[in-house]
């Protein structure tokens, strides 16, 4: 974030992914439009005006969870708030990155913008304020069941707003107080009601999941760009890619994707070689299928993007203020059950992405399968093993997404004296995506190895010109592999070139979008 950026204009309950992606990206601080502000207003005073009566309002004039039943003193509303954030600080573990808990900030302003949590526009202004100034809180990753909201973490995220906790600024980390000040802010002491707007809610798990969302995205797209390179390095078939075989079916995403490889493979010297005398009648699965594996992991994560989309535009605090109806009623939108479910399909779906993927790059270092490649793509084997141990990493990091896949919204268990008794576990759910997408980004990485590896090989004959400027922009970082040489820099430039999405953009072509 530079302090030169403008602000991302956020309209509660209309902002789409791919604002939210830019920001996360970028870094941009974020605020509420200003026809927010009279709805959130109007809650706050509603309950100002509940905190001072003598009916039992949860959360407002209450204790909280198994101490609902509590009556609290309207002299000690304010202390009970600022006892809420303290006692649910928490977290334990490393802290999470600074570019989710500015996420998660900006989501908790997307929620308390819809004008359902009572709290001061002054809260709103001091939230907006920190991302505009970079005081980002210190988060640690670990201690949220996804349910009754992301507790810890945002009590973490909230104890910075009342001068408590810990803020990273300008490259340190400082006592709260301490990062306000030094940014020319000043701490806000919390009314009733606001603290437990603030903590109960599914914005740390949905900010992972959305980060885990926009770069599982990114490697299906990368996917489908090395995986048509592969084909030609094992002189695949097109064949398999005619438009009438995936329109029969009616997947979108296998439509897209077998549409996408057709062009990059269109004008393929190397493809034209062997259209004609070849002895072999069908590819191996991992070349054949590639549309329909990548396709439905890609429709799979379009369904978690609907899902993601509504929640982070949603209310999700307890009690919920009706203003219209003059209530303020208790519920259930903290239960991260929606972020969970998505959470778990983009792990199944990252996770089948690198094994398709993973049998390519096993298929290219085989020389009884990749059609007269020599073994491990390298040009003296026995001397030198190539790309043999590249490939024994895949399948590492290819069994190691398989069983991060499992489904983590199975995994209940009750809290908080059973009055809790059904919880998400979404946060570690979704956590635990950036771990996965790291691993298909070396995936992939090292399938782009092979690949232009194998390409090569076929010299004189050429690649495609979309998949010709995928080699060059590789070579530009990676040499191509002679004599054994020290390949670990190679495995993790080839990573980086498909995680930032140099690789998928490098083929020049129309891609893939989220939002169908």
């Amino acid at each position: 974030m530079t302090p030169e950026m403008s602000p991302e204009i956020l309209i509660p309950g209309k902002t789409g992914l791919a604002q939210l992606e830019r920001i996360w990206r970028s870094g941009a601080p974020a605020a509420l439009s200003p026809a927010a502000r009279p709805a959130v207003e109007a809650a706050a005073a509603r309950v100002a005006e509940a905190a001072q009566g003598d009916v039992a309002v949860y959360g407002v004039n209450t204790g909280f969870g198994k101490l609902a039943s509590l009556k609290i003193a309207p002299k000690d509303t304010a202390k009970l708030q600022e006892n809420l954030i303290l006692s649910h600080c928490c977290g334990v573990g490393d802290a999470i990155p600074e570019a989710q808990t500015r996420l998660m900030m900006v989501l908790k302003l997307l929620s308390l913008g819809r004008g359902a949590s009572g709290v001061r526009w002054e809260l709103v202004e001091l939230m907006q304020d920190m991302l505009a100034r970079g005081v980002t809180p210190v988060v640690p990753a670990q201690g949220s069941v996804g349910a009754s909201g992301d507790l810890a973490p945002l009590a973490h995220m909230t104890a910075v707003l009342i001068g408590h906790g810990h803020a990273a600024f300008q490259g340190h980390i400082l006592p709260g107080a301490e990062a306000l000040a030094a940014a020319g802010l000043r701490p806000v002491p919390l009314g009733p009601k606001e603290g437990l707007a603030f903590i109960n809610g599914t914005q740390f798990s949905t900010a992972f999941a959305l980060s885990g969302l926009f770069g599982a995205w990114n490697a299906a797209r990368s996917a489908l760009v090395i995986s048509a390179l592969s084909t030609d390095a094992i002189m695949g078939s097109t064949a398999p890619l005619q438009p009438e075989i995936h329109s029969l079916r009616g997947h979108a995403g296998q439509i897209e994707a077998a549409a996408l490889m057709r062009a990059l493979l269109e004008g393929s010297v190397i493809r034209e070689s062997h259209r004609n005398g070849d002895i072999r009648v069908q590819d191996p699965y991992c070349i054949r299928c590639q549309p329909q594996v990548t396709g439905a992991a890609m429709d799979v994560l379009r369904q978690a993007a609907r899902t993601l989309e509504i929640e982070a535009n949603a209310a999700t605090d307890n009690p919920l203020v009706l203003t219209e109806a003059g209530l303020i009623v208790s519920g259930g939108n903290f239960h991260a059950e929606p972020v969970g479910f998505a959470a778990d399909m983009i792990a199944l779906a990252l996770s089948e992405i690198g094994a398709i993927a993973q049998r390519r790059v096993a298929l290219m270092v085989d020389p009884t399968l990749s059609c007269d490649l020599p073994p491990f793509l390298t040009p003296e084997p026995g001397l030198n093993s190539g790309l043999m141990i590249a490939e024994v990493t895949t399948a590492a990091l290819m069994s190691e997404n398989k069983h991060l896949a499992n489904p983590c919204v199975t995994d209940s268990t009750p809290t908080s004296a059973n009055q809790e008794d059904h919880v998400s576990m979404a946060a570690h759910g979704a956590r635990r995506l950036g771990r996965m997408v790291e691993n298909l980004n070396h995936i992939l990485g090292v399938e782009l190895l092979c690949a232009a590896q194998g390409v090569e090989f076929r010299a004189p004959l050429v690649t495609s010109a979309p998949l010709q400027r995928v080699v060059t922009c590789l070579r530009q970082q990676v040499a191509t592999l002679g004599t054994d040489r020290f390949l670990a820099p190679d495995l993790a430039a080839a990573g980086r070139l498909v995680g930032g999405g140099t690789i998928a953009k490098a083929a020049g072509l129309p891609l893939p979008e989220l939002a169908e």
